[in-house]
């Protein structure tokens, strides 16, 4: 289907879907202040093919999703793991594989652990255990003073920070540029999505219970990873029984660059089937 409002959790959700309502379901979680439009259509195509129901969505204050006062977010990250699943009830899904990058693959981490029964299995990209989560997003939320209002200083700002965190294989600076350009125009308000969840309470920790995940877990990481070092990755490993780590040489802390599609689809299919 065509993107769609549906009620989730107490705020209206955008939602879109690729491949047939009777092919096992496959929810991808975005990273922090990322709209839908990071997994790009074609990897969603591409996932729908191999036979899956791919189920992409905004955050609360990305996309068109509800949107709140920037500054002052009202929820907390059991908030948005929450709306994963009520996005899934909402749609009429009871188990799903999750796929998680980054802030969402914290929020994969919280569902498998909390909610062990919805999660056929778990996909962790570009993420980390919770405790070992940079502390400084809320500081530079802070002090950001880009004018998000502004389109091109927006995308400017987007591809910069995109590429400072980038591998090597992320080059295609135009194709960014479009890609920033398009979650703008999605946006309600850009100013809240660049800062809200960087300041949203933390949930209970998880950390701790890591142990009891009983999905199988599949965890891709970039070699080139500027904010969470390959021992990030390495710790999910251990800590997560019968955990499998993937490593992707040349990748930094980013959606997966086109580069390395036809490994990532084949090991997310692969883990999935």
């Amino acid at each position: 289907m065509g993107a769609a409002m549906l009620p989730a959790n107490g705020i209206d959700i955008c939602v879109e879907t690729f491949g047939e309502r009777t092919d096992p379901p496959l929810l991808l979680i975005a990273g922090g202040a990322s709209s839908m439009d990071w997994w790009e259509d074609e990897f969603c195509r591409r996932l729908a093919a191999g036979g899956r129901y791919v189920i992409r969505y905004d955050h609360r204050d990305t996309g068109r999703s509800t949107c709140f006062t920037a500054g002052a977010p009202p929820y907390s990250t059991q908030d948005l793991a929450d709306d994963a699943l009520g996005l899934l009830g909402a749609l009429g899904v009871t188990r799903a594989h999750i796929v998680g990058l980054s802030l969402g693959g914290g929020l994969a981490q919280r569902i498998a652990v909390e909610h062990p029964a919805r999660v056929r299995t778990l996909t962790l990209m570009s993420t980390c255990p919770e405790s070992d989560e940079p502390n400084d997003g809320a500081v530079a939320a802070a002090v950001d003073e880009t004018d998000w209002a502004d389109r091109k200083a927006a995308v400017d700002r987007i591809v910069a920070d995109t590429l400072d965190f980038a591998g090597p294989l992320t080059f295609d600076e135009g194709h960014l540029r479009r890609l920033a350009e398009r979650a703008f125009d999605r946006t309600t308000d850009m100013a809240a999505t660049q800062t809200n969840h960087w300041l949203a309470a933390p949930g209970a920790s998880i950390r701790g219970r890591l142990g009891e995940i009983t999905a199988p877990t599949l965890i891709l990481h970039g070699t080139e990873d500027p904010l969470f070092p390959l021992t990030a990755a390495q710790s999910l490993e251990r800590e997560i029984p019968e955990a499998k780590l993937v490593t992707l040489t040349g990748v930094g802390h980013e959606f997966p660059p086109r580069a390395v599609w036809d490994v990532v689809l084949t090991l997310i299919l692969d883990h999935t089937a």
